[in-house]
């Protein structure tokens, strides 16, 4: 066997090892059921081209783009696409990334998975209801959680807290 054929097997090995570990998370891993379900096309017509191509396709918004970053009212961060709250205000601070960032979540209002995509492992964050993409979440935050919710703006509405 000479080096090229070597090459070409390793590569098929591998491509074969990536396709069955594929198959393998498909066929055990259920697909996540949200409360709030519609078609990729209602979702278009719903939503600004923005938050659409956040919410449901995971794109990011480019840093300091979003005027919740300098949102400092009371009162809640609500997902783009069903109104759930998500964030209070008060978990609410200044991390320096150009994007809205919290300490902690409301409870039951969001869900994170393992996201593999650009060369790296991250935590992304998604609301729980409709499932959309709101960010990712980063173990550098302040106390008391030490976490950093980095959310797009665009993913989120600002709902001042009543008078």
């Amino acid at each position: 066997m000479n080096r090229r054929d070597a090459f070409r097997t390793a590569g098929l090995s591998l491509a074969a090892l990536g396709l069955g570990a594929g198959w393998a998370k498909s066929a055990t891993a259920p697909a996540e059921v949200f409360e709030v379900v519609k078609t990729d096309a209602e979702w278009k017509k719903l939503l600004p081209p923005a938050a659409y191509e956040t919410l449901r396709h995971e794109a990011t918004e480019r840093p300091n783009s979003s005027p919740l970053v300098n949102e400092h009212r009371k009162g809640t961060f609500n997902c783009a696409g069903c109104d759930l709250a998500l964030y209070d205000s008060g978990t609410k601070y200044e991390s320096g990334t150009g994007w809205p960032s919290f300490w902690d979540h409301l409870p039951d209002a969001v869900r994170t998975k393992e996201d593999n995509s650009w060369f790296t492992t991250r935590t992304e964050v998604h609301c729980r209801r409709c499932g959309g993409h709101l960010g990712h979440m980063f173990e550098d935050g302040p106390k008391p959680t030490g976490l950093r919710y980095c959310m797009n703006g665009v993913a989120m509405n600002f709902v001042p807290a009543a008078a």
